[in-house]
């Protein structure tokens, strides 16, 4: 039987999301679909019945409607209830199941890029207060990281995502930057500044230690003007093309029963739909 999966969105028309599963299905021979569904978050109801009737197997949520999913599914995974939301959903004995993949895909990149990353970044930085910045955090705390200093523009969100992880993580001043840039054995851009049309990320690494680890989870260009910053002071670059290859495989494994991996050819072919720019 073909199993048709998607991602719902609004927009959703920007989404790689189908090319990654559409490569794991042909290299695995699978019969199956994954789709771009737009679904603005008013019908968002209406999608979940319809996911419920048998229509899909499962599939991927993006923004606005991470948040919009939780309260209409049956079973919540610990992270996804810690993040606040679900991106990753599927049917399971007759219940809707939700997970958050996000910082699965964040630390499994880290780990691919930097082997034992944990071990040598006492101190983290990182740059906004938004979900992916709230998934980050949870990675991190994870794996043990004890020491999280967190800026954002607006302060008070700042301090709103600290007392979410309050034996771990500091708000810090946007201002101080330059200060805690040279305290961070690892830095993560969690903002969409740098972004290609949007506004740009403006900080000062003249304190960046050699050998200090800069994470952009902006893909879009695919080396940002942070990271070839952090390389020409000899930092480690992780660029944030791997975080959205990697959070897709727990998905594509609970749909289609076998766990992809992130391949260099994959990799390849998201590298040449990114435009230049």
């Amino acid at each position: 039987m073909t199993k048709r999966c998607f991602i719902i969105g609004h927009p959703v028309g920007h989404s790689r999301s189908p090319l990654i599963h559409g490569h794991w299905l042909a290299e695995h021979g699978l019969a199956g679909s994954y789709e771009r569904v737009e679904v603005p978050p008013a019908e968002v109801p209406g999608f979940i019945a319809r996911l419920r009737t048998g229509e899909f197997a499962g599939g991927n949520v993006t923004v606005p409607n991470k948040e919009t999913v939780l309260p209409l599914l049956d079973k919540v995974s610990r992270t996804a209830r810690m993040m606040g939301a679900a991106n990753t959903l599927w049917m399971e004995d007759g219940r809707l199941h939700g997970d958050n993949t996000d910082a699965y895909g964040f630390l499994a990149h880290l780990d691919a890029c930097v082997p034992g990353w944990a071990g040598r970044s006492g101190t983290a930085l990182i740059l906004g207060a938004g979900g992916a910045a709230r998934a980050v955090i949870h990675g991190l705390t994870e794996r043990g990281v004890r020491r999280i200093l967190l800026v954002n523009r607006s302060p008070e969100r700042a301090l709103e995502l600290a007392a979410a992880f309050p034996k771990a993580v500091e708000a810090r001043r946007w201002q101080d930057i330059a200060v805690l840039v040279g305290e961070s054995d690892l830095i993560v851009n969690t903002t969409s500044l740098g972004m290609h049309g949007q506004p740009p990320l403006e900080i000062d690494l003249s304190g960046l230690r050699s050998g200090t680890i800069v994470d952009d989870i902006v893909y879009v260009p695919l080396e940002t003007p942070l990271l070839a910053e952090a390389r020409r002071r000899g930092g480690i670059q992780v660029d944030g093309l791997g975080m959205l290859l990697h959070q897709a495989v727990p998905g594509f494994e609970r749909w289609f029963g076998v766990r992809p991996q992130v391949t260099a050819a994959l990799r390849a072919k998201l590298e040449a739909d990114i435009p230049a720019v």
